[in-house]
């Protein structure tokens, strides 16, 4: 499939079993599963707006383990923006995202200029080992944004991805979610060059 310049690549991290799936899948299409099965590696597309066009924002939900690393540089690589994974319920897991991290410095160079977002999913369990300012202390020492999310409650999940997009400074990129509108009120939108999250 040919790349399209206005495609805009998010590019999920983090260990197996974090909820990496569980997050995109509840941010593209609202469900949450409760049974575990592993991801090698899925895209999904969502359209967004995008300096007042249409554009499709495509997110890759990469493989929790570390069998793939010629996939996992391929990913950051092409990634516009990262969204690294850990859950709270696993020190484990935060510790796992430090080599994602270097790799994403080691290739991407100058990393200020690109959106990330490191999220502790699973704030709604009660078995934490992590608290939300550990979270807060890495994003800081790694200049990045941070957000505790529940796949599972739909908690920050629309907004993670929003400030994500709200990050990005080199074009204007946006979610426009409003489920209500009219088809005519749709086309109404588009015609202006905004548009609907389906």
């Amino acid at each position: 499939m040919p790349e399209q310049s206005n495609d805009y690549r998010v590019v999920v991290f983090g260990a197996a079993g974090v909820g990496k799936s569980s997050l995109v899948l509840r941010f593209v299409r609202g469900t949450f599963r409760e049974t575990y099965i592993p991801t090698i590696e899925d895209t999904y597309r969502q359209v967004i707006s995008c300096d007042k066009s249409i554009c499709t924002l495509q997110i890759t939900d990469t493989t929790g383990s570390h069998q793939f690393p010629a996939m996992q540089r391929l990913s950051i690589s092409k990634g516009h923006a990262f969204i690294l994974v850990y859950s709270v319920t696993s020190r484990q897991s935060m510790e796992d995202l430090h080599p994602i991290f270097e790799q994403i410095c080691q290739i991407k160079g100058d990393i200020q200029k690109i959106p990330i977002m490191l999220v502790g999913n699973k704030s709604d369990e009660t078995q934490r080992e992590l608290d939300a300012s550990e979270g807060q202390a890495l994003a800081s020492k790694w200049k990045c944004s941070f957000m505790e999310t529940s796949a599972k409650m739909n908690y920050n999940v629309q907004e993670l991805f929003q400030e994500l997009l709200n990050l990005e400074k080199r074009r204007t990129v946006s979610l426009q979610v409003d489920g209500k509108k009219s088809k005519q009120q749709k086309k109404k939108d588009k015609l202006q060059g905004r548009c609907s999250v389906m």
